[in-house]
């Protein structure tokens, strides 16, 4: 399968015109030591009385309940309705706050649409079927992937269905792929908020959580979505886990640049550190965890069991051996996540390990990977893409696209640090054995 879609790319045909993305020369060169600090991020759109508000809001939270956790916390900043950091503002590209994979390099959605056009066909091309993304960004990695579903012209019937809690977000993807698009009234009943329709008769869903998306036969993206989930900073004492939780701080004067808040330990354990139990085999003291991943990855994995489908999750993480991970990014720059809550992005690497244990559990789920995203592109044929793009590129964009795939696959910018895991009903298990998925080796 994936040699066909291969031969039927290299046809002048499919060779459609390199799309111009960001100078990747133009935006600083991004080590693996700085990957491992995430996301940067620009000045907030928001007006300043927004900000002030949701440190306060926080503030007089924390002193008439006592301190929150970690999870409370970033919560909060980035998703609260009017202070939240997604909620009302382009975060992404070299002039918004950080640029994802898709933004940098038109191969890497194209090969993530090859990828499901090839594991679908494996499954018989069942239709119609749903093409499901979490947290979509701009939107522009479902282009890509629309782009390639449509090249090939699958003759089946299949909707798109964003699953997407930022207005503002919103409304940019529904621009960049659909040619008309429609926001419902606040009191509608309807399990989506917004519509459109593709240029090429696609129809196109939004959602504000995967519970709302229809049930059926799925592919789904998971593109930089779980790192941006609530964690919980969990710590072991004495034989038992306890919680790291945020309180207010005695700043003293007017230091601007000391944090409002500041960590603590719980006097006893919380609910989560209760109930918490760690992969077998894990040996750490201190640890993350998202109740809200181990949630979707629930939810997921019963999806694609009782409907059938696949999903591919892509991030940057690691397989259950990093403590402490979370941190906020600002303007290209490490931020203090205590510091004026709403102006900065707060991450925590996705843990791998945890997402795998919890889907192969809960539901009837096999799992791939995690694999290296510059593996993963080497292994879709990216070079084979590189080259088709670069014989028809104009010369003095020849540099750019080259850089961008160079960004992409090296190991010491984002070809090792971000990972591919992909997950399918265990049902095809004895089948996937036979026709290995593409792209894990």
């Amino acid at each position: 399968m994936l040699r066909e879609v291969l031969r039927i790319g290299s046809r002048r045909s499919y060779s459609y015109k390199s799309v111009r993305r960001p100078n990747v020369n133009a935006v600083p060169r991004v080590s693996s030591q700085e990957l491992d600090q995430k996301k940067p991020t620009s000045e907030p759109q928001s007006k300043g009385n927004d900000r002030i508000s949701l440190s306060k809001q926080l503030r007089a939270r924390i002193l008439a309940t006592g301190p929150i956790t970690v999870a409370e916390y970033m919560r909060e900043v980035l998703t609260n309705p009017q202070g939240g950091y997604y909620m009302n503002r382009d975060v992404f590209g070299r002039e918004g706050d950080f640029i994802t994979s898709p933004e940098i390099s038109q191969i890497f959605g194209e090969l993530v649409g090859v990828w499901l056009l090839s594991e679908w066909r494996k499954m018989g091309s069942p239709t119609p079927f749903q093409l499901v993304e979490l947290g979509p960004g701009r939107g522009t990695l479902a282009r890509d992937v629309l782009k390639v579903l449509t090249k090939f012209k699958l003759g089946a019937e299949f909707t798109m269905h964003m699953v997407e809690i930022s207005p503002y977000l919103s409304l940019a993807q529904a621009e960049r792929f659909c040619f008309k698009h429609e926001k419902l009234p606040e009191d509608s009943q309807l399990p989506h908020y917004q519509f459109g329709t593709t240029a090429t008769g696609i129809k196109a869903f939004w959602h504000r959580q995967l519970e709302d998306v229809p049930p059926g036969f799925s592919l789904v993206l998971a593109h930089e979505f779980f790192d941006a989930l609530p964690v919980h900073k969990l710590q072991l004492v004495n034989g038992l886990w306890q919680e790291v939780l945020i309180d207010v701080a005695d700043v003293q004067g007017s230091q601007s640049q000391s944090p409002e808040f500041r960590y603590v330990m719980s006097k006893s354990q919380t609910p989560v550190s209760r109930l918490f139990k760690p992969v077998p085999q894990d040996t750490r003291a201190c640890l993350e965890y998202s109740l809200e991943a181990e949630r979707h990855v629930d939810i997921l994995a019963k999806r694609l069991e009782q409907h059938g489908g696949l999903a591919l999750v892509m991030d940057y993480g690691h397989f259950g051996d990093k403590t402490d991970t979370f941190r906020g990014f600002r303007q290209h720059k490490l931020h203090e996540p205590l510091l004026e809550p709403g102006t900065a992005d707060l991450t925590a690497d996705v843990d791998f390990r945890h997402i795998k244990h919890v889907a192969e559990t809960r539901g009837h789920v096999h799992c791939y990977g995690p694999v290296q995203q510059g593996d993963f592109l080497e292994r879709m044929q990216g070079s084979v893409r590189l080259e088709q793009l670069l014989a028809h590129a104009l010369p003095e964009n020849q540099d750019i696209i080259r850089s961008g795939y160079e960004m992409l696959t090296d190991a010491k910018q984002m070809g090792a640090r971000f990972k591919f895991l992909a997950m399918f009903p265990a049902v095809l298990a004895a089948h996937l054995e036979k026709y290995p998925v593409a792209g894990f080796g």
